[in-house]
Order: structure tokens, then sequence, then C-alpha cells
């Protein structure tokens, strides 16, 4: 609204009504900070349910067996053996002799392929190096092809084609009207006649010897494709084939264009299981079985462990389909066994023979007591980073000297002093809070308490070295005693006692290991706060803060409805003074004139 004012009297009526709306405003302005509190004292709780959520998690893989039985596993002669072992695994020592490690099926072309053959070029192109047996023809049903530019030469979708083709004619319509091209099929176009199409069998494109207009179609045609055919079958630890067909086998389809590399490739990249390359060296193919061990069929006569079909394989490539891998043989603590792979797992402990000898290897396994002693050291350390953080914040004062600003106030000070005045208004909002003060009470609490029905010696913390600070200004921090002495004696002593101690279950608290009451306490206070402060996602109904912002919105906005109403009226009365005085001066005017 644009308003004049102030014509008649002189007055400045927009400041003084800006004057007296200052003070209309003070409980407004008093409500948007209580808004401002409250939505940062909601977001301190959210940071604090933060960090007890992550330090949860943490606790959580203090639960698993593993944190308290890592072990260590040491070979007597890496070079020959390597091991590690699980936290199932028994501390012991074993004794590996007369090693034979596995090797994987391999087949090797027989004699060079071809001395003129570049892997990186069509094998169409090069069929005159390859012999006879080796292409096979396939019909290919060439789709309509509809032309958006003036053009004489357009590429057949899936590329070269068979020169004995029995395709004789392609129609092109234009306008409605249908022209038919006789085919001439080679690999030299030279002068291609109007009403003629030749097509070059290497590359499957097409040249017209009239140029065809946009909006033509060509019409969908059939016709004769070289391809490679050929299938491989391998088998797996069980002796079943791998391949999708029904026999077992995988079968592959190239076109023309594909090169010799690209060939071996897709072969390496496909599930049966080969690595296969090319060696300009001595122009053969090698194939060899990703996988170690004699991985045959038990149907197989041969013992084959590759079995190849068709004549680019077996007659271009040759390559032998007897292929035999051979099983790890070795003696483990006097037993002589075997392995498909050169890597196995008995025992919890997994072997990885590194090469072929006869003497003894020993490997000992024992308990990881450092990396246990770790584990340990970094859980307590976070958990007195928790508490510290909470600490402060249930103890942090608050000067209440700094409210939140108003955007008036906010607007007279420069971005660095706003920013320490937010700082010091957003401190002590926690301060003495009963959920975060009780739940570090019974975190403390969770500590200290025995844990019963223990299997070893250790029911308390102070058993393996751990105690409270005796500091009081550390409030609850705890401390690994000495150098970690007493903890790393506990752990080489008795590991299931330690385990128990932190991780043990129960149905009552006092037969819960440390952890678990941990997290226990941890939940129950997470969810107390999110009654409070709720979640990100929470609607404001669902937790009490929100409710509160919620009143304090509808507050504010019926206030500033109100505030609306008020200014109107001050401006209605000042408007019905600026109209009496204009009439007063007015007949002021008109007297003087009389008296003139």
């Amino acid at each position: 609204m644009v308003r004049v004012s102030g014509l008649a009297s002189g007055m400045d009526i927009d400041q003084i009504v800006s004057d007296l709306m200052k003070a209309e405003r003070m409980p407004i302005d008093k409500m948007k900070k209580q808004k401002q509190t409250l939505e940062w004292q909601r977001d301190d709780y959210r940071s604090m349910n933060l960090l007890l959520s992550d330090f949860n998690n943490l606790a959580f893989n203090m639960t698993l067996q593993s944190s308290y039985s890592s072990k260590t596993v040491s070979s007597a002669d890496e070079t020959k053996v390597k091991a590690a072992a699980t936290s199932s695994a028994a501390n012991a020592s074993y004794t590996l002799s007369n090693v034979t490690m596995a090797t994987a099926a391999q087949s090797i072309s027989a004699n060079s392929i071809a001395s003129s053959i570049d892997p990186t070029k069509s094998l169409w192109s090069q069929r005159d190096s390859m012999g006879t047996g080796v292409w096979t023809k396939k019909t290919i049903d060439q789709a309509a092809i509809a032309l958006s530019a003036d053009t004489s030469t357009v590429k057949l979708a899936k590329g070269s084609l068979s020169e004995g083709n029995t395709l004789q004619s392609i129609s092109v319509t234009t306008g409605g009207v249908t022209n038919s091209y006789s085919v001439r099929i080679g690999t030299e176009a030279g002068t291609v006649d109007p009403n003629e199409v030749f097509i070059n069998a290497d590359t499957g494109e097409m040249t017209f010897g009239t140029t065809l207009t946009s909006g033509s179609t060509i019409e969908a045609f059939s016709y004769q494709q070289n391809v490679l055919n050929f299938s491989i079958t391998t088998y797996d630890s069980n002796g079943k084939a791998t391949g999708d067909n029904k026999d077992g086998s995988t079968s592959f389809e190239f076109d023309g264009s594909t090169s010799l590399n690209t060939l071996l490739t897709q072969i390496s990249n496909s599930k049966v299981g080969i690595s296969a390359f090319f060696d300009e060296g001595t122009n053969k193919v090698v194939m060899t079985r990703k996988d170690t061990g004699n991985l045959s069929s038990a149907d197989s006569a041969d013992g084959s462990n590759m079995v190849f079909s068709g004549g680019f394989l077996t007659g271009f490539l040759q390559l032998a389909g007897n292929a035999k891998g051979t099983d790890a043989k070795f003696t483990l603590n006097g037993l002589e066994t075997t392995r498909k792979s050169n890597t196995f797992t008995t025992g919890g402990v997994t072997y990885t023979l590194q090469n072929n000898f006869t003497g003894d290897v020993r490997v000992n396994v024992s308990n990881d007591t450092q990396k246990v002693f770790d584990t340990i050291k970094d859980f307590v350390t976070k958990y007195n980073e928790l508490i510290e953080k909470i600490n402060g914040k249930i103890t942090e004062e608050r000067d209440r000297n700094y409210q939140p600003l108003t955007d008036e106030e906010r607007e007279k000070l420069t971005d660095k002093q706003a920013e320490q005045w937010d700082d010091k208004a957003k401190s002590g909002l926690l301060k003495g809070d009963s959920i975060l003060s009780s739940g570090l009470n019974q975190m403390r609490s969770n500590w200290y308490a025995s844990v019963s029905g223990v299997s070893g010696a250790f029911s308390q913390l102070t058993d393996i070295g751990i105690s409270t600070s005796a500091n009081y200004s550390d409030r609850g921090k705890l401390v690994i005693e000495g150098d970690g002495t007493k903890l790393k004696e506990a752990i080489e002593k008795d590991p299931q006692s330690v385990m128990d101690l932190f991780m043990k279950s129960g149905s009552t608290t006092s037969e819960k290991g440390i952890v678990r009451r941990l997290r226990d306490t941890i939940t129950q206070t997470v969810s107390k706060v999110e009654q409070r402060a709720g979640r990100s996602t929470w609607t404001s109904e669902q937790f009490l803060l929100g409710r509160n912002l919620k009143s304090v919105n509808s507050q504010i906005t019926s206030f500033e409805s109100r505030l609306t109403q008020v200014e109107d009226r001050y401006y209605r009365q000042f408007t019905a003074m600026e109209k009496a005085i204009q009439n007063a001066n007015a007949q002021s005017a008109q007297l003087s004139q009389y008296f003139s």
C-alpha cells in the first residue's frame, strides 16, 4: 500500500507510525527469539543423538567375536607357503611338506596358424589365409532404412556379407514410387550403373548408382552373412559343465568384421572361464583355464578340461581338446591330500602355495594380542570422546545477556559480530539436561558393574587393567592402566573371559557384557531424546519441541495479522487528523478573505 501523509500537518507520519509499531512489535520479537532458541535447542539435541548413534554403531562391532579372537599367523618360509587365519582357527602349529602346486589346463595352437595373419584387422578381410571349413552362412533380415538426408551410400546393420549371396535386388521407395536396383557384391566397386547397387562384402557398405533423396525408404530385405560359429565346454570343480546349452557348452558367434584380438578378448570376458590371447612371436593362440586343478567331467573319456567344437578353433587355430590341469598335492601334518586350487582353507587357516618343494614348512597360529588390545583401546578412546562432548554440553553455562538477534538487530552488526553473538546466544541450551545426564550416569554404571556368569577370571573392568580417571574434571573418563601391560596379559591369558566381559549375552542386565549394556542404555537415551527433539524426517506433531515450535509459529502468525490491523488503524487515525487540519486550514483561509 502506498501512503502519502503529512501534507497538511507537516508531520512525518510514517516515522511516527514506525516508532509506535516498534512498541507494538515487542511481543512478537520476543516470540521470534523464543522460536530461534527452540530451534537451536532442537538442533543441539539432534547433534547429541548423532554422536550417540555413531558410538552405538562402533559398539556393535564390539559385540562380534572377531573383535576379540584375531589370530596372527607366521610361516617359516613365505616364498613357499603364505597363510592367514580366521578367528575360529585353533592356536596350533602345522607342517606342510612334499608340495606340488596345482596347474591350470592349457591349450596351444599345434602349429603357427598363419604367417600373414594380422590380429587387429577383420577376419573376413583375411579369409584367404584361413582356409576352408571355417565360415558358415547366416541369413540376416535387414529392416527398412528411412533416409533423413540425400545420399548414395548406406551401411548394412550387420556389416560384412557373403560374396555368393542369393540377394538379387533391393527396392527403394521415393514419393510413393518404388524402384528396383540390381545387386552386385564384391570388394571393389568400380563403376556403378544408375540402376545398380554395389555392396562391399568386407564392410557391408551399399553404394547406389544414383543419389537417393531425403525421405526415401530402402525396403526391408534379407541377405546371407559370413559368420564364425563355435562352442567351448568347461567344467567346474564338481565336474558340471558351465555353459547354458543343453550339453553344457557355451556358444560363440562373430561376424566377419571382428578381429582375432577382439574375438579372443570376448572369450576371455565370457563365463566360460578361459583366458585367451594371440602371440605374434609364434603366431599361436594360447587358451588357459582361469581356475587351476583337474576340472573335467566324470563322463569324459580322456579327462579333458576344455572341449572345443567348430572348424575355427580346431582347424584354423589348431587347438587340441584334451587339455588337462593338475590338482595340488601336499602333506599336511602327515596327511597326504589334494586340492583343486593353490589357495585352500582347512581348520580356519587359509594356505596359499607359492612354489613346489619337498622339505617341511611350519605354520604357527596364535592369538593376535596386539590387535585385540588396539581394538579395546580404540573403543575406550571413542567412549571418552563421546562423554567429553556430552559433558561439555550439559555443563556449558547459559549467558542470558545474549538472546537471539532480530532481523533489525542483526543488520546493525557486522557478519563477524553477529556470528560471535550467535555463539554466545546458543551456549548452555542443554545445561543440566536430565535425559543426557541420566544416560551418562547409566553408562558409567554399565562399565563399573560386575558381569555375572563369565567363563573365566575376569568379571570387572578393573580385572583387566581399565579403571576410572582419578581426575574429577574428567567426569568418568576411562584410563588403561600403565602402558597396557595388564590388559595385554589378560588378553593373552584368557581371551574368552575378556570377550565375555565385553560381549556376553544374558537375559538380565547383570548377565550382559559391558558393551551390550552400553548399547541398551544408548538406545534408551536416543529414544528419549527423539521424543523431545525428534528426527529430521518427523513431523512437528511427533515430538515435544516440534509441538512447541508449531504453537509459537501459530502465535507469531496470529500476532502479525493483529499488527497489520493496528498499523492500518494508526494510519486511519492520522489520515482523519490530516483531513481535519485540511478543513481547518480551508476555513481559516476563507475567513481571512472576509476580513481582508
